[in-house]
């Protein structure tokens, strides 16, 4: 009788509600553990954990230059000091320059058992916006990076980038001229894990060059110190020297590509060890980059160069110094002129 008189106080539909409670409590229970709390900016981290922050996502996996902007509104992202706790800040240069300071904001990652994690993620600042995909061991140990997006600013470019299900990564550009053609270039990439670093397996484009030149970074700077110039091979292998802020170094920038398509490029300062000698070596980076000057000459031999070339071709050989421009010379009628 109390019993039933209990019951006829309870609410209808009590008890199912307590019971779907219930079922549910063990999923919520579940979903707070597997939520990765980020961690504060001066607070140190391990690499397990920083891999731990990322999702797990399933290729292939295709990301598009429009999404970089939905990271903006995104409050959990990971500070440029954790960052570059785990990954150097060298693999941002491109980018970012050596002054950037962007956020993070994670994608995903794809673990292989018993092999690589493969961590994707946007990195933005006011101005800049690019993502990259991250490399580490099966011990957790970063090994190395690549850029799938630098974004131009440009309405007129579209870029896109695809891991696939072998893990190979593909890089999207296209844009259209002004007269109407479609202009692209798409490059792959594979992880050899043998060298530690991406090696570029395929290179399509239907863009021309009339100048068939690259492109120098550095051309405008000074370049007053004795060993200044542009050193050639021909128009795509160069090597080029300009002045340094830093006393006792100079800046260079190094562009080849080999038969087969094998291509290779740096940007740096090195150090000056002698009047006819300099090397590049930086923190975060295994590439050692020798420079030797001899007269109008300079021979490159390289040690773990892998994340800046082609894995079947090296940073070697000689390259002349280009002779300066003369300047143009004045004719007998424009000088009867003044």
């Amino acid at each position: 009788m109390l019993q039933n008189a209990y019951f006829s106080r309870v609410p209808a539909g009590y008890f199912m509600k307590k019971w779907i409670l219930i079922a549910l409590l063990p999923l919520l229970i579940a979903a707070c553990k597997g939520k990765k709390k980020l961690p504060a900016e001066d607070a140190p981290i391990s690499t397990k954990d920083f891999i731990d922050m990322f999702a797990d996502i399933k290729p292939p996996y295709t990301l598009a230059d429009d999404s970089l902007e939905k990271g903006r509104r995104d409050t959990s992202f990971i500070s440029f000091k954790t960052f570059t706790s785990i990954v150097p800040d060298s693999l941002l240069e491109k980018a970012f320059g050596k002054s950037g300071k962007p956020r993070f904001y994670a994608i995903g990652k794809i673990a292989v058992k018993k092999q690589e994690t493969y961590l994707l993620l946007k990195a933005m600042t006011a101005s800049e916006k690019a993502a990259y995909v991250l490399v580490f061991n099966k011990d957790n140990q970063f090994v190395t990076g690549l850029p799938l997006l630098i974004q131009d600013n440009n309405p007129a470019t579209r870029q896109s980038a695809v891991l696939d299900a072998k893990l190979s990564v593909t890089t999207n550009t296209q844009h259209n001229t002004a007269d109407g053609r479609l202009l692209y270039k798409k490059d792959a990439y594979a992880y050899i894990s043998s060298a530690g670093a991406f090696a570029l397996i395929l290179k399509e484009s239907n863009e021309t060059d009339a100048k068939n030149e690259i492109y120098n970074p550095i051309d405008t700077l000074p370049g007053k110190n004795k060993l200044a110039g542009d050193y050639r091979q021909n128009k795509l292998n160069i090597v080029s020297v300009r002045d340094d802020k830093k006393p006792g170094f100079i800046t260079f920038f190094v562009h080849f590509e080999k038969d087969g398509g094998c291509r290779g490029e740096l940007k740096g300062q090195a150090k000056l060890l002698s009047a006819t000698k300099a090397v590049y070596r930086q923190p975060g980076d295994q590439c050692v980059l020798e420079l030797a000057f001899k007269g109008n000459t300079v021979s490159l031999k390289e040690d773990g160069c892998g994340s800046h070339r082609d894995i079947k071709c090296f940073f070697e050989g000689s390259f002349v110094r280009k002779p300066p421009a003369k300047p143009a010379i004045k004719s007998n009628k424009t000088q009867k002129k003044k």
